[in-house]
């Protein structure tokens, strides 16, 4: 089991200050009905009414992607297990192709399945869940990666403050010494989560040049990630990144890691991971810039079930460093010249707000319009 779900479950408690929520009752890591992690638990199960009460409906990409997909669901399966309640995936129509209509009929699918909460992973679900929450009045909607719906009070949308942990990436990766750096976006460069990831890395590899007096070069691409899957094309690409001198690669989108961390193995470089701790997944993981998934679904669930849901529903919640809900993995991690105290005071000056890391969701090549002093990046 990823050692980062244990502290993100126990970090998870102080989500009470987000939309005024009271935290969970339990910490579902250690009381999940006998499963010690989320690979114990099955990911199909047979309802014995036929009914399924937590219902999953997948972003684009696999359901057990390592990364987005997979955590969300963990989480679900955790909160399920420990709670005796039914559950069951659901993936749209079509893959990577998959429409609006294709994300109802599987929203619809589950609501008429007896859930009685539907998480939805990733913010393409948008216009399919306004849909089918007006539909089903009485299911509760978790929108992971989504907004407010004005009227629409079964839903709550929980985003994350991933240029947090991108900054703290990109900052480690200068600390630690790269000066070579690659980034890799899914969605095509209009998903505002990765986008988001990617200026926070930029501003960190900006930060920790300045300060060290470096000089790095960032190349930087939303090539081969549209459907955030592995592809030969990707791999690739990663390999030619690093056969060029390219020393380390934030593959940040799905199983997209799969392929550069292939290229990394092959070519003896370095990869970061995204969104869970992928260092389980490849020796060439030096450290992943992670968000919460397992233990805000869990939260959201909680609050689907004892009572509290008025406390998120009809909101927005953005969990960040104030929530424990961002950062990177210090128990896993390969850094060697930075310190874990070093990176402990970093993220209390994110946490307390004497350092802003700057939000803007900058699509396609937008990122070449920001103004840097100590890196050169070139948009591939």
């Amino acid at each position: 089991m990823k050692k980062i779900i244990a502290i993100l479950l126990v970090l998870a408690m102080v989500f009470a200050a987000v939309a005024c929520a009271s935290k969970p009752a339990a910490n579902t890591e250690t009381n999940n009905g006998g499963a010690k992690t989320a690979a114990d638990i099955a990911d199909t199960m047979t309802s014995a009414d036929g009914k399924y009460e937590i219902a999953f409906v997948t972003d684009v990409g696999q359901l057990m992607d390592k990364s987005f997909n997979q955590g969300t669901w963990e989480g679900c399966k955790l909160y399920a297990n420990a709670n005796g309640k039914s559950y069951k995936y659901y993936q749209p129509a079509n893959g990577e192709n998959a429409t609006d209509d294709d994300r109802y009929d599987a929203m619809k699918a589950a609501a008429e399945g007896g859930a009685k909460a539907v998480v939805c992973a990733g913010f393409m679900q948008g216009n399919a869940l306004a849909k089918a929450a007006a539909e089903f009045p009485e299911v509760k909607f978790i929108f992971i990666d989504g907004w407010k719906f004005e009227g629409l009070n079964n839903i709550a949308g929980i985003a994350y403050k991933e240029q947090q942990s991108g900054y703290l990436a990109g900052y480690a990766a200068v600390k630690e010494g790269y000066t070579k750096l690659g980034f890799c976006g899914g969605g095509g460069g209009d998903n505002p989560a990765v986008c988001r990831y990617g200026y926070g890395f930029v501003q960190g590899v900006e930060a920790a040049a300045k300060e060290m007096n470096v000089q790095v070069e960032l190349k930087y691409s939303w090539q081969y990630g549209a459907s955030f899957s592995a592809s030969p094309e990707l791999q690739t690409m990663a390999s030619g990144w690093y056969e060029q001198g390219t020393e380390i690669i934030f593959a940040c989108g799905g199983t997209m890691f799969n392929s550069i961390a292939a290229a990394a193995s092959e070519n003896e470089k370095k990869v970061i991971g995204v969104d869970v701790d992928q260092s389980f997944e490849s020796d060439t993981v030096v450290t992943s810039a992670l968000k919460g998934l397992v233990s805000s679904v869990q939260w959201a669930l909680t609050k689907a079930f004892d009572g509290s849901w008025s406390e998120i529903g009809g909101t927005a919640s953005s969990l960040g460093a104030e929530n424990d809900a961002v950062g990177l993995p210090t128990e896993t991690w390969q850094l060697k010249n930075w310190t874990v105290d070093e990176y402990n005071k970093l993220y209390a000056a994110i946490k307390d707000g004497s350092l802003v890391i700057k939000d803007d969701v900058l699509t396609g090549d937008a990122i070449t319009k920001v103004e840097l002093s100590n890196v050169t990046i070139q948009y591939i």
